[in-house]
């Protein structure tokens, strides 16, 4: 890839609001219609529905946390869910449409989070990650049979002894609490261990560790908060590994090998990464989601309102001061093949949001 050094992002307030990045939305209304909403400008224009992804009884949201897509447009929702309801599913289906069509996945109730669909030949599986007391990924069909299930790789030598047994959070460097995964050509993935050892694991195809690279510190290769990442193959880039090193506001961009090249500056808590084109895709806690063209330039901040977050104390368990259009916080988010945007946000009562382009 070519070094973005040059081209960090610059998030300047006056510079968006120049560009008009962070216009408010607009709410639309025609003749005997509900109020429609709309979020973005120029090209990067979306029509919001923030009640896409809606539960019948008896389930529940308990604090959404990641999407993905399948290849028929199904969209594949993991909660984090709660340690005491162990019958209760973690990960939800729906169709194109909103509709619920399955739920499974109660042995990552607790701590699920994070949730990719990878195509493999003819098929496609899921891959999941769980983090608290969970502390272990699989790989998954569709339908939620497992094909593996592992705990942490001891062999690395990053973990405490027991740490692949144990079903207690540890929250330490020398504690395993997967976060997300991307995928490698060669059939092989990376796993973040975002809460954990601060790590990045490379396993092969059949799912046998390889190598990992970072761990803890102030940047520039090692993090604070591994959380997500993705591998960036935009045209015109060389290949790369991007991290969103989220305590530090920032994404660092690794080579293919797992060698530090630069940082992109300027987030508010980036969560996780998703690519189309030449657009990159970075949910961040902070309340927005930024879109990024093939210069790592922002070309659109969508649902932006940070200044929420500071002003209405714990505003994430109060649905009833949420603003349509705006985010709390994004926590995931991933892109649709038409340029769709679907958002997954960590808040009390769950929200999945579905960014229509126009």
């Amino acid at each position: 890839m070519h070094s973005p050094s040059a081209s960090r992002r610059q998030f300047c307030s006056s510079a968006l609001l120049a560009a008009g990045l962070f216009a408010a939305p607009r709410t639309l209304r025609a003749a005997g219609s509900a109020p429609e909403v709309i979020i973005g400008e120029g090209e990067y224009k979306y029509r919001v529905n923030h009640a896409f992804a809606q539960l019948p009884e008896p389930w529940s949201w308990q604090t959404t946390h990641n999407v993905a897509l399948d290849s028929n447009g199904n969209l594949y929702v993991i909660h984090e869910g709660r340690r005491d309801l162990k019958d209760h599913p973690s990960i939800f289906v729906f169709s194109p449409e909103g509709k619920l069509i399955r739920a499974f996945g109660s042995h990552f109730q607790g701590g699920g989070h994070g949730i990719e669909v990878r195509r493999e030949g003819s098929e496609e599986f899921l891959y999941v990650a769980g983090y608290q007391q969970v502390k272990a990924f699989a790989k998954m069909t569709l339908t939620g049979e497992t094909v593996w299930y592992q705990k942490a790789p001891m062999e690395s030598g990053r973990y405490a002894d027991g740490e692949n047994t144990s079903t207690e959070p540890s929250w330490n460097r020398r504690g395993f609490l997967p976060t997300n995964f991307a995928f490698l050509d060669d059939g092989g993935f990376l796993l973040a261990d975002g809460y954990g050892a601060f790590v990045i694991h490379r396993f092969d195809k059949d799912g046998k560790w390889v190598s990992c690279f970072g761990g803890a510190g102030e940047g520039e290769g090692t993090f604070a908060t591994a959380h997500g990442l993705w591998v960036d193959q935009r045209p015109g880039r060389e290949p790369s590994i991007v991290v969103t090193d989220r305590a530090h506001n920032t994404l660092q961009i690794f080579s293919m090998e797992g060698v530090y090249q630069s940082t992109l500056t300027g987030f508010g808590l980036p969560a996780n990464i998703d690519t189309l084109g030449n657009l990159m895709l970075v949910p961040e806690l902070r309340s927005r989601v930024s879109l990024l063209n093939e210069k790592n330039e922002v070309v659109a901040s969508l649902g932006a309102a940070p200044e929420r977050l500071d002003q209405i104390k714990n505003l994430r368990g109060q649905p009833d001061q949420w603003v349509d259009g705006q985010f709390v916080h994004p926590h995931d988010a991933c892109f649709a093949p038409n340029g769709d945007i679907f958002v997954a946000e960590w808040v009390a009562t769950g929200r999945v949001t579905k960014l229509e382009r126009i």
